[in-house]
């Protein structure tokens, strides 16, 4: 299997299933010399795993990360930081029932026709559980990136919509709600949404917005590794996702170019950010925001026609443990990814010019 690296100077290769003995990576290219706050990282994989609230997946799974080389005495070495993810609540006997049947919507088919053999346990790599590692490598990543801050929340579930420009939030509002989203109010009525759609043993999608704070201007390689187009990339690997526009995004489309145009002020900041703090490819040094679609989980406690690998019709209802939506625990996967491409950028800034 390839595909499996991302990033080009700071880069992360991870490893693992669902249902496998521990999840994990290893990161090439971080720099020496970064002292690490193991609290921090510790802190971002609580915010990602299995069983913190009710609206998720009741799987329960600490999460906590044993790192095995590249870092000495709490500091990096500039060697290969690696590092595993135990799994220590599989219950694998609930995937028995899948095991030669495909869910609609899920990886089990394209797996299963491209390597011609499938873990069906929780769906294997293909499950979201996957994206533990990169959460871990991305608390490493935001650590390298001292002042530049990267911030997430739910922004939209079903139906329900934040639409506060993220400049009028209390971002201090994200982590006291277990949807993750910055108005108090509305994190009551998306929580209480998702519950009635576990109730009816359905799922439902949502949206993520990201900001993107301190960035400085010259992030980006143009042509074919534009800022954008690696966050773009960075997001539409993340399991679920199934959309992704930064700035004024497809709004934009309805502006004219004397509306759409961020015109500057004379320190060259910009009275406007239609640009989302991209332009050209390259951070103007204005916020990055940007948004992420997420769809809902395949995986239902409803009935549903399919086919086994067999090809023959027949009827399935999911069983198992799994997310009524996948937005709350997404949050902490959107900002580590950003921050993967922005540590790996700012490496390859250094040698743009001399």
């Amino acid at each position: 299997m390839a595909g499996n690296t991302f990033g080009t100077l700071f880069k992360l290769t991870t490893f693992g299933e669902s249902h496998g003995p521990a999840l994990g990576g290893i990161i090439d290219g971080c720099p020496a010399g970064i002292s690490l706050d193991f609290d921090a990282i510790e802190a971002e994989m609580q915010r990602r795993k299995p069983g913190q609230s009710k609206i998720v997946t009741q799987r329960k799974e600490p999460d906590s990360v044993r790192f095995l080389s590249g870092i000495f005495e709490g500091k990096t070495t500039g060697t290969p930081i690696g590092f595993v993810i135990e799994n220590t609540n599989q219950k694998s006997n609930d995937y028995s029932h899948i095991k030669d049947t495909y869910r609609p919507s899920h990886a089990d088919y394209t797996y299963d026709k491209k390597y011609g053999i499938r873990d069906y346990r929780g769906g294997g790599r293909s499950s979201a559980r996957e994206t533990a590692s990169r959460v871990a490598a991305g608390a490493i990543a935001k650590q390298f990136l001292n002042d530049i801050k990267v911030t997430a929340y739910v922004s939209g579930v079903g139906n329900l919509e934040l639409n506060t420009p993220y400049h009028q939030l209390d971002f201090s509002e994200i982590e006291k709600n277990p949807v993750r989203t910055a108005d108090s109010t509305m994190a009551v009525t998306m929580e209480n949404y998702i519950k009635q759609i576990r109730k009816e043993g359905d799922t439902v999608g949502g949206a993520i917005s990201c900001v993107i704070q301190n960035v400085p201007v010259g992030l980006g390689e143009p042509v074919f590794d534009k800022l954008h187009a690696q966050l773009g990339k960075a997001m539409l690997s993340i399991n679920a996702v199934k959309g992704f526009e930064y700035g004024s995004g497809f709004s934009g489309t309805k502006l004219k170019g004397s509306e759409h145009n961020d015109l500057f002020n004379e320190d060259g900041s910009t009275q406007t950010n239609h640009s989302g703090g991209v332009q050209g490819g390259i951070s103007n040094g204005e916020d990055i925001y940007f948004k992420v679609a997420f769809k809902p989980v395949a995986t239902i406690m409803q009935e549903q026609d399919t086919i086994t690998s067999e090809g023959k019709m027949v009827a399935m209802q999911g069983k198992g443990r799994h997310d009524p939506c996948v937005v709350p625990r997404a949050v902490p996967i959107v900002e580590a990814m950003a921050a993967l491409v922005l540590a790996d950028f700012m490496l390859l800034n250094r040698s743009s010019k001399l």
